[in-house]
């Protein structure tokens, strides 16, 4: 047998990690697609967290908003909070969707650390999470005046993330 036939498995075994090399840069890791960008906030009818009153997806209409998956045991959406209260002091419309979480334990947390949202939607079971395609908390969506979503940010947001996000929500006003 030809010696040189032995080091054809180890070339191609060599081609195949520099290709997988080369492929792992060029995944961006700060993206998941959502295949929801461009299209109507899903219907919903809920209970606000902090009247009890009913809200649906009719309820976010009428100007843009920021619309923050968030929860108590959450520790990166405490580490976002203080961020989302200076928003909505500055105006922000931010309405949240408190995801497979506690309503009690989640009032005590919004009167403990302040509350940036317009109103809260209870989500225990996480039925509107997975219809929006909720990995986890926290994570945000950029919804135009008219209920379309334009963005979403998987994550905390914090003023570095949002000084990429502004100028696509200035864009929807």
């Amino acid at each position: 047998m030809n010696r040189a036939l032995l080091f054809i498995p180890l070339g191609i075994f060599i081609a195949m990690g520099v290709l997988f090399w080369v492929g792992l840069g060029k995944e961006n890791k700060d993206v998941l697609p959502s295949p929801l960008i461009d299209q109507p906030f899903p219907e919903f009818a809920a209970k606000a967290l902090e009247s009890g009153t009913g809200v649906s997806a009719k309820s976010l209409l009428g100007q843009p908003m920021l619309v923050n998956i968030w929860a108590t045991w959450c520790p990166t959406c405490k580490a976002e909070h203080e961020f989302l209260n200076t928003l909505a002091a500055d105006g922000i419309r931010i309405i949240g969707i408190n995801y497979k979480d506690d309503d009690f334990k989640a009032r005590q947390w919004l009167t403990a650390y302040g509350n940036p949202y317009e109103f809260n939607v209870s989500d225990p079971d996480g039925k509107l999470g997975l219809d929006l395609g909720v990995y986890g908390a926290p994570e945000t969506f950029l919804v135009d005046s008219q209920g379309i979503i334009r963005a979403k940010h998987v994550g905390d947001l914090n003023p570095r993330v949002w000084k990429k996000l502004k100028p696509r929500f200035e864009a929807m006003q």
